[in-house]
Parts: structure tokens; sequence; C-alpha cells
């Protein structure tokens, strides 16, 4: 009995989700059953899926993303760095709902100052040497970097697959490419005119703040000359020889905040490794250290594309959302036939069946129980006499009576017997004028209380409804006929001893009464 309980569940859970009436929760950023959102190359596949022969949607176009970014760039070397200034532009492009490509072009100016002493170092010329002959070949390295590096960087996405969210508004990321970098580095190694510096008037036993205030006063800040560098150099640049090119490794993370879906702003660090020492222009004479870029960036990025035609960019979507609509308000989904056991075949299934063994063809009320119209223990597939009156009653096992005749009747003549004959009506639903199970009940009753009484006539009359309605008229006449036709064709009785007439009243309604 548990398992129909079950069963019977699990179908009236189906016929709810399938209701229109049912709540409409459409998906806010992806739905898979659109397909103005995909490609013409893939509609083959989105139309195989609109028609349950594959279970995957085809991949909807996506926007594309424009960046914009500035912030703090870095040389991380030997020499000090000072804060220096980056800004770029990117555009990126989803492979997935996880991975992207994006396209960067980074430009940027560094400089530093060291604070220390340290031996000339030369590689591609000596631009120090001046300085260093003054100071016992000890110089205090600085530099200005001009910058310009393009990237291709793939892109993975942390946070848009979500079990507990529709679409996430919050996007941490890791990434990491490739990198071809110029570098234009230079340095301040002479006065203006022409001169070393002579460092004898600083104090390198100072505070480190006040050592590079000294020597920045000390300094003409005109970078005039090209830093030392090992390895090629191009002819790029606004002096000869003195950009260095190289290639480099990027890796990095961020976070993106969503503002709207055309619209966020980002931070992001990432650090370029070009596996060169001299960045900075110096390289660590007690063991060469590579230098790398650190570029620090607030980001405002721009989805582009018409969202008429495409979805936002694919690292936004949360590709369990559709499966989520889908278990909830399933529009796609095919939902087998729900199958509710009526062993009986009653119309009332078994969950609620008192009576689950009624015979075929019995009429049964809301609770599968079959009908027992006048009460007395005989249902009414089973009685020969319907409508018994309680005074009739017992009963036998054919539901009929035994009506005592009264006092004032007992002595009366055979021949007014049909007067005490109580028939019943019969009702019919609506505009029907079929005779049904319940009518047939009814009739078949009628039919052997008058085979019974086989001098005894009957008066059917129909009721018209209000005023004698010309349409109701009509209706009474055919049901009025079509209860003769029944007791005349099906019960064998004979049609001279029917009566027929129509009156006012309960349009429903046949009634069945003695005529004699």
């Amino acid at each position: 009995m548990a398992s129909k309980k079950y069963l019977l569940l699990a179908g009236a859970v189906s016929l709810l989700a399938a209701s229109t009436s049912f709540a409409q929760v459409q998906p806010t950023g992806y739905d898979a059953l659109d397909s103005s959102k995909v490609s013409g190359k893939r509609l083959v596949q989105q139309n195989n899926f609109l028609n349950h022969q594959s279970n995957f949607p085809a991949k909807p176009r996506d926007m594309w993303e424009l960046g914009f970014s500035g912030g703090l760039h870095l040389i991380s070397g030997t020499i000090p760095p000072q804060p220096g200034f980056g800004g770029g532009i990117s555009l990126r492009k989803s492979l997935g709902h996880t991975f992207s490509l994006r396209a960067e072009y980074i430009g940027s100016i560094d400089k530093g100052q060291d604070y220390r002493l340290r031996p000339t170092v030369a590689y591609n010329g000596n631009p120090w040497a001046k300085t260093a002959a003054l100071n016992g070949g000890m110089i205090v390295p600085n530099y200005k970097s001009q910058n310009h590096q393009l990237s291709l960087d793939v892109i993975a996405s942390l946070s848009n697959i979500l079990f507990y969210k529709a679409e996430p508004k919050v996007n941490w990321y890791l990434l990491g490419g490739y990198s071809i970098v110029l570098a234009d580095v230079d340095v301040d190694a002479l006065d203006a005119n022409g001169n070393g510096y002579n460092y004898s008037g600083i104090n390198f036993n100072a505070k480190r703040s006040d050592i590079r205030k000294q020597l920045n006063n000390l300094r003409d800040k005109k970078y005039e000359q090209n830093a030392p560098s090992q390895g090629n150099r191009v002819t790029i640049g606004r002096k000869d020889d003195n950009q260095l090119l190289r290639h480099a490794l990027d890796l990095g993370t961020g976070v993106a905040f969503k503002v709207s879906k055309r619209f966020n702003i980002g931070i992001e660090e990432k650090i370029t490794m070009p596996f060169d020492a001299w960045l900075d222009g110096y390289s660590n004479p007690y063991g060469a250290s590579k230098d790398f870029y650190s570029y620090t960036s607030v980001r405002l990025n721009f989805n582009l594309g018409n969202p008429a035609k495409r979805v936002q960019p694919l690292w936004w979507i949360n590709p369990l959302e559709y499966a989520y609509s889908e278990l909830s308000n399933p529009r796609h989904m095919k939902l087998p036939t729900p199958v509710l056991p009526d062993a009986d075949g009653d119309g009332v299934t078994d969950q609620f069946d008192r009576e689950p063994n009624t015979p075929a063809g019995a009429p049964v009320d809301v609770h599968g129980v079959a009908k027992d119209t006048d009460g007395d223990g005989v249902p009414d597939y089973k009685d020969k006499q319907l409508i018994t009156p309680t005074y009739c009653q017992p009963v036998d096992a054919d539901g009929v009576g035994k009506c005592p005749d009264p006092e004032c009747c007992k002595n009366r003549p055979a021949e007014t017997s049909c007067a005490s004959l109580v028939l019943p009506s019969v009702s019919f639903k609506g505009s029907s004028t079929k005779v049904g199970n319940e009518q047939a009940a009814i009739l078949s009753s009628v039919a052997a209380t008058l085979k019974a009484n086989p001098s005894c006539n009957v008066l059917v009359t129909g009721h018209a409804g209000a005023k004698g309605k010309k349409g109701g008229v009509d209706l009474s006449s055919r049901r009025v006929d079509s209860v003769i036709d029944y007791l005349a064709d099906k019960q064998g009785i004979d049609r001279g001893r029917f009566i027929k007439q129509n009156t006012p009243g309960e349009s429903g309604t046949v009634d069945l009464a003695p005529a004699n």
C-alpha cells in the first residue's frame, strides 16, 4: 500500500509541474531553448536538442569584453623601485564557461634609485665609467625604464559554476600566458656638464630616506645614457640601440565585481617574468637574480555585442542555472503520463477507493462505493426496486420491499391497486437526453414494477422549464421519448401503456406516475 502512495505522490507532482498555473521561473542568464543566440554553424546541434535527439544544447554566442586598466607598475630587481604607473587596454573572449582568452597591451614608466654604493657592472658599454672613476670604482645605481608589453593570456574563472545561486556577482580568476616586452632602460650617470657624479659629500651612514634625498639633490635626472644590458638590443626608441626585446611568462590573479550586464569593475595583480636580470639596468654582482614586472591595476570592463543575439560573456553565466530551472519548472524535458492504478475501473483510484472490487459498470460515489439510492442495503446494481420507500423496508436480497396495504385500502377492489404504485423520477444533466447507467438502473426497477402490475398504465411527464420555453419543450419531449423508448425497447413494456405530457417545472427530470 505504501508503494501505491508514493506512486500517487509522484503522479501528482508531475501534474503540478506541467500545470500552466504552476510558478513560471525562467533562467535569468541563459535560456538553452532560445535559438536566437545560437550561431548558424551550431543550429544543427540546437535543433537536435530541441527535438530530443541530443541531451546537450548548442553553445550560445556571447559578448566580447573590452577592458581599460591603470595602476601601480614596478620592476622587482636589484635596485629598489620607486612607484611607477602603468595603463593598458585589453580584449577578452570566452572559450567556455570557465576558460577565456585575453589580448592586452600595457605601457608603463618605472624608476628606481639605490641608496648603497655598489661595484660597477658593465655590459654593452659602461655608462658609469666617469662616476666610478670619481668614487673608487663604486656607483649608486638608478634607472628609468619605459616599457611596452603585448600579452596573450588564458584566464580561468573560479566563481561561475555555482550550486546555490543563479548568477555570479563576483568573479575570481587566475591567469597565465605569454608576453613580448620592449624595454627602454636608461641611467642618470652624468651631470649636466657630462661629468660623473662625486659621492664624497653623501653620508651613506644616514637613514635610507636621507641618503636618497642627498642623491636626488646631486643628480640632474636626465637619464642621458643607455643602461648596461646583456643580450640583444633593437634599434627602436628615442636613442639608437637602447631597446631590450624580451619574451616573458605571465602569471596573475584578479577579481571582478558585476555592476550591470554590460559593465564590471575589477582589481588584478599581474606578474610578468622576462627571465632577464637587467630590466633595472644593474645585475647583482654577488649572485644574479632575475627581474620581473609587477602590475597592480584597477580595471573597467565593458561587454560588447547585441544583447538580442548574444548572451553575457560566459564566465558571468552559471551553466547549472538552466538545469536547475528545468527541474523546478520543466519546459523541455519529456514527462511520462501519470499512471494512477484503478483496479476495478470505476474511475476512483485505488488510493482513494473504499470499495476496490466494485463490479464493472456499477455506479459508484466519489469514494468508489457502489451507490444505494434508496438506502435499503442493496446496491443499485443489484437492486430490482431502486426506490423502495422506507415503510416498505426491510427488503429481500433483490432489494424489493414488502409494502403493507393501508387499512383504508385493504378491502378495495383490485382494480384500484395501480394508484398505490410509487414510481421514481429520472434526472438528466445539462442538455443530455441519453439514458445512462444511473437512469437505466432506475428504469429497470420501474420496468419490474410494471411487469408485476400489467394492468397499470404510466403517465410520463417532462418539464419544459420556466413558462414552458420553446427550447425547453423540445428538450423535455426528447427526454420523455428516451424514457419510453428504453422501457419499451430494452425492458419489453407495451408502448400503449404510456401517456406523455409536458408541463412547466424542473427541466432536468422526467416524472413517472400511475395513470389509472
